[in-house]
């Protein structure tokens, strides 16, 4: 196999679960791509794929024929279409209801002993205008899925309103020689089909504005980047884009500002906050031959500092990269979902058509209208929407949260699989203590003389880690290098109290692999290559952001600082997530289960109770966006 490249896409177009899994299942199926995950609330794609086999040009006019769009050119700003695309489906949402307004106080108000073919024929007109100018993306949709063997939730809705608005134009102009000569009611349903346009629009347009702010981690750390440089060439000084900064250009940082880029400094000295980062809330000095980082903060001097890298090299932009694939991962149930909708729509026209013949075998000919108002109310209701935000909403707002503070998830598994643990390895040396620069500055050769006490010192606040961690039913076992005695002592130090001594890391492979044989669910802590074999076995991997390179690749989910407390709040938070997507698929179940038969008329016979059209588009849109709003819950959690 050729050389791989992994790149998150901005997806513009996708309103429902079905979508997502339709454009998932299209990019899975391209040559030369060798994973797609979609995420529906992210609106991205994270596409693995063989540059040489494959460009993205292919991938976006593959995905623009079933009527999406991908966003890969880098001068189309995704986050300006999505906002000019909310706009203009703000100004469509208010247009549709004008509409819909206008068409239901003439049902309700204006019924005229003569002329209802004349009053008939204005709501044909204003439904027609209202749907077809507000609710063209769903017909538009709808055929070039048809025309690719799928459908989505727009299939639903152009079905469910063209076949009231159909059968409302049959009944202007023949309804009465066909119904009334044979005593049934003449109806039209004209309200019906504009309101489920109006009321699907609304949800959408609600479900938006909320899937925005669960991409809240994502903007508040790209606003961490400055716009402009104070560039130095020649002597002279000038504010320039930031996009114009290359490798090796001289900057100039002043109080206040925000490092630019990533680079060293060159003369002067600062104060800097880099919380963003360590966590931690004391400022650090920054002196010349220091590194600083973008996005961290001068409190305190000025200095000059030479560029090391720039754009998408830098530390922060690795942040902003490594929650975003993972807010576009998924956890296994997640998949199991998409599963599911990809066959949901195609079962939801099956049973609506199911309902149209049952109610013509019961009543025959005259109950014709009761079989198609209850097949439309089955399309409109049965939406996959709710199924579909129910997990990824949840994750990717905890992802997000837990990328606030401090705790970077690489995938949506490590996340789902977190509140499993009940035995955590953790490794000693650099993880749980560290070493105690002011003694190690003696002389190098006296340094390793000194007693182990003295040589390291145990991580702030790591025995009130451990003890969260014991007091969450969690087993912590510390692996290390060291002699018996002096692993004992951190090990009592620290309130651990299983422990081994001069372990080699195929000894911390094994005790992870027993944990797990065991019946552990079972997390590696560890920051050096020595423990990247451990860390690629165990269930979640976890490494400490000042660690090797090599531990950070492995693992799943990395710890910015030295506050090990961040471990059990990642378990907290992962309980949390779970219980969030747990409550969502359940009342997503659940809407389903009682709505559809209701739908469908369950109750007319006996009660004379139906859920109408008009009604269900109401009740999908509410659906859809009180799963989103119940995973933004998880933001307010402590």
């Amino acid at each position: 196999m050729s050389a791989t490249q992994k790149r998150t896409i901005p997806v513009i177009g996708m309103m429902c679960a079905a979508c997502s899994a339709n454009v998932e299942r299209r990019l899975s199926s391209l040559e030369g791509v060798v994973s797609a995950s979609v995420s529906l609330p992210g609106r991205t794609a994270l596409v693995e794929y063989q540059p040489d086999v494959i460009s993205l040009s292919d991938m976006k006019r593959e995905i623009s024929a079933i009527g999406y769009d991908l966003v890969v050119e880098t001068d189309r700003n995704a986050e300006e279409l999505e906002h000019k695309a909310f706009l203009a489906l703000r100004n469509k949402v208010c247009l549709s209801w004008l509409f819909a307004i206008a068409v239901m106080a003439i049902s309700m108000f204006y019924h005229p002993a003569e002329g209802m073919f004349l009053r008939n024929l204005l709501l044909m007109v204003l439904t027609a205008v209202g749907m077809f100018y507000c609710g063209r993306q769903f017909y538009t949709t709808a055929w070039q899925q048809l025309r690719h063997r799928s459908a989505n939730m727009d299939t639903l809705v152009a079905l469910s309103t063209s076949i009231s608005f159909l059968f409302s134009v049959f009944n202007t102009f023949w309804g009465d020689r066909v119904w009334t000569s044979r005593g049934v009611e003449n109806n039209v349903w004209y309200d019906a089909s504009i309101m489920i346009i109006a009321f699907v629009l609304t949800g959408r347009l609600l479900e938006e504005r909320a899937k925005g702010s669960t991409a809240s981690a994502i903007r508040s750390l790209m606003g961490l980047t400055p716009k402009t440089a104070r560039l130095i060439v020649d002597g002279n000084e000038s504010d320039v884009p930031l996009s114009t900064i290359r490798q090796r250009d001289m900057l100039h940082v002043l109080q206040g500002d925000k490092v630019p880029v990533d680079g060293i400094v060159r003369d002067g000295e600062a104060y800097i906050d880099e919380s963003m980062i360590s966590g931690e809330p004391v400022p650090v000095l920054k002196q010349k031959g220091t590194t600083v980082l973008a996005g961290t903060i001068v409190k305190q001097g000025s200095f000059i500092m030479r560029a090391s890298s720039v754009g998408e090299q830098t530390f922060l932009a690795g942040m902003i990269r490594m929650v975003e694939q993972a807010q576009a991962s998924k956890a296994p149930v997640q998949r199991i979902v998409d599963k599911v909708a990809l066959v949901f729509v195609p079962v939801v026209v099956g049973f609506s058509l199911f309902t149209f013949i049952l109610w013509l075998a019961i009543g025959g000919f005259s109950q014709l209208p009761q079989a198609l108002l209850s097949a439309v109310s089955v399309l409109v209701i049965a939406c996959p929407c709710a199924l579909g935000l129910a997990t990824p909403t949840a994750l990717m707002v905890g992802i997000g949260k837990a990328a606030q503070h401090n705790i970077l998830v690489k995938d949506a598994t490590a996340l789902e699989q977190l509140h499993k643990v009940s035995a955590l390895v953790i490794d000693k040396t650099g993880t749980l203590t560290i070493p105690n620069f002011d003694i190690s500055q003696t002389p190098g050769q006296q340094s390793p003389a000194l007693p182990f006490e003295e040589r390291e010192s145990l991580k702030p606040h790591a025995r009130e880690a451990i003890e969260m961690l014991q007091g969450c039913g969690v087993d912590v076992y510390m692996m290390s290098g060291d002699r018996d005695d002096a692993a004992h002592y951190w090990a009592e130090q620290a309130g651990i109290r299983h422990y081994r001594s001069q372990v080699l890391p195929q000894d911390k492979e094994n005790l992870v692999r027993q944990l797990q044989s065991q019946g552990h669910c079972v997390a590696m802590v560890g920051d050096g290559i020595n423990d990247s074999q451990a860390l690629a076995i165990a269930d979640v991997s976890i490494a400490m952001g000042r660690g090797t390179d090599v531990a950070i690749d492995v693992a799943q989910v990395t710890l910015m600082g030295d506050d090990l407390r961040r471990i059990p709040e990642a378990i907290r938070l992962s309980s949390q997530t779970v219980r969030t997507v747990r409550q969502n698929l359940f009342w997503a179940f659940i809407y389903n289960v009682i709505c559809i038969p209701l739908a469908a008329g369950a109750l007319a016979p006996f009660i004379h109770f139906q859920i109408t059209p008009m009604w269900a588009s109401a009740l999908m849109a509410f659906s859809s966006v009180s799963v989103v709003l119940n995973s933004l819950r998880l933001k307010l959690k402590k």
